[in-house]
């Protein structure tokens, strides 16, 4: 079994029984496993950041009106389908962030985004693995407040890559 498919695995029984999983009762009494593009190993990029000389702090609306502070950190740079393409990064007190809208949005994957957490590498490079990302807790359900991605966030390209829309 593949590392990728131990973690979706593991992430379908901690939706289905943990406390903290985001379904309702009802939901996990119908859950059949998440949804997901097969593994794409051409959406596993280790890149260099362009980092912004000024980081400044943006507030990002969320789901339910809120909004939530992040530093925009700097640029990622890499191609889709023969397609360059680049995506703002950003970084909390978590670590770093990149919230996206593909061109599947609303088709094939949540039309609100998807999110994913790169690594930073031994060697300065991020580690980003479109394989992992992740819908926000709000696709579940609508009791959660998730960051929206920003506009300069929206890919015209298509990531057939980790988790689909759910139902």
């Amino acid at each position: 079994m593949s590392k990728l498919t131990e973690f979706r695995n593991q992430k379908n029984y901690f939706f289905v029984s943990d406390v903290q999983s985001p379904l309702t009762p009802e939901q996990k009494a119908e859950f059949e496993g998440l949804k997901y593009f097969p593994e794409n190993s051409e959406l596993l990029f280790e890149l260099e950041i362009d980092e912004f000389p000024n980081k400044e702090t943006i507030y990002m609306q969320t789901s339910t009106g809120d909004i939530q502070n992040y530093e925009r950190f700097g640029k990622i740079k890499f191609q889709v389908d023969e397609k360059y393409t680049e995506l703002t990064l950003f970084a909390s007190h978590h670590g770093f962030f990149l919230p996206f809208v593909d061109s599947l949005a609303n088709k094939e994957t949540y039309g609100a985004g998807r999110y994913l957490d790169p690594q930073l590498l031994p060697n300065g490079k991020l580690l980003v693995d479109f394989n992992y990302a992740y819908n926000p807790y709000c696709a579940y359900n609508d009791h959660f407040s998730c960051p929206l991605p920003p506009a300069e966030n929206r890919l015209r390209v298509a990531i057939k890559a980790g988790e689909k829309n759910y139902k």
